[in-house]
């Protein structure tokens, strides 16, 4: 049996459709539903169980699972990089996944689970998986950093494959639960939908404004990702789950733009019209904002995993075409 954990979450929730495409049923799902709105994307999914993440917890280190679990696909998370309250971070992000890991290597049962861009910070040495190049900037970047650090140790020692994804910026479908932690995308086709306008943030880092570039990753491809590893359950390590492109703010909102409008207009001619407008920084995030991002996936790559990655203007237009449907 495979556990997907944040099952009724963004991506565990495109996993296990993705899961049940290949026929596979026998699946434990295990999320907080304190947030009910979220059973909703478990509806269309085929599971063989549901557990809360604390009666899971619970009873895995009771004993009660011993034997019976193939793999944990380790999806939830606190994703608020805003969060104050380092304590519940930490527990639910580093304490939960390290009993998680240390059950997972007692009983010889692969583990993949989900890490985060956030390890590195502003980015200033680089996005490769190493650590001159980790500096997380708040606490949830930290409660990753200090997990991967954790696997890091275990490695060389361990049961059963471990694998972990650090995530860049996801985006599409089954994120509307996330609010305001939902990708750009998300809230620049329900600005433009709302006002007839997409709101970006002034320039920072040296870019102009609008020109701050992330790897913007759609979910099906971090999910395809996650399929590749759980495939090949010989590969250990951590890697970059990313496009390996750096696009922009801009261009994330002209797809939006353009979807909706049947167009092609550039950046600069939306914001001309003024489809495209730029706003001050909260000042709570300036000091802690990633204006640049872009996964070194040469790692990926040299694992086996083929396949090209959307771009911002594939992507992002096919997910606000969905959108508007709903």
């Amino acid at each position: 049996m495979h556990v997907v954990t944040g099952a009724a979450g963004f991506i565990g929730s495109k996993l296990l459709e993705a899961l049940n495409r290949q026929g596979i049923t026998e699946i434990l799902a295990v999320d907080d539903l304190e947030n009910a709105d979220k059973f909703s994307h478990l509806v269309a999914c085929e599971v063989e169980d549901y557990l809360d993440k604390r009666e899971f917890l619970a009873r895995l280190q009771a004993g009660q699972f011993d034997g019976a679990l193939d793999t944990v696909l380790h999806q939830g998370a606190c994703s608020d990089t805003m969060a104050t309250d380092g304590r519940y971070v930490m527990e639910n992000n580093y304490g939960y996944s390290r009993a998680l890991l240390d059950w997972c290597q007692e009983e010889e049962v692969a583990f993949l689970y989900a890490s985060s861009a956030a390890v590195y910070g502003a980015g200033k040495n680089g996005f490769r998986v190493a650590r001159e190049c980790e500096a997380p900037l708040n606490v949830y970047g930290y409660s990753k950093f200090l997990f991967d650090q954790l696997v890091r140790r275990r490695l060389a020692g361990r049961s059963a494959q471990i694998a972990g994804l650090r995530y860049f910026n996801v985006y599409g479908p089954n994120e509307s639960h996330k609010a305001r932690m939902a990708s750009v995308a998300f809230h620049a086709f329900h600005q433009f939908r709302a006002e007839g306008r997409v709101r970006l943030f002034v320039g920072s880092g040296g870019y102009a404004d609008g020109g701050q570039r992330r790897d913007f990753i759609h979910v099906d491809d971090v999910v395809a990702v996650n399929l590749h590893f759980l495939e090949h359950g010989g590969q250990s390590g951590i890697w970059n789950c990313g496009t390996g492109r750096a696009q922009s703010f801009n261009e994330v909102a002209a797809a939006v733009i353009n979807a909706a409008r049947g167009t092609r207009s550039t950046p600069a001619e939306l914001a001309a019209q003024k489809l495209i407008e730029y706003i001050p920084f909260p000042p709570q995030l300036a000091a802690r904002y990633q204006s640049y991002t872009e996964a070194d996936i040469a790692p990926l790559r040299a694992a086996g995993y083929a396949p090209e990655f959307m771009t911002v203007q594939q992507g992002v237009a096919a997910y606000a075409r969905e959108l508007a449907k709903a």
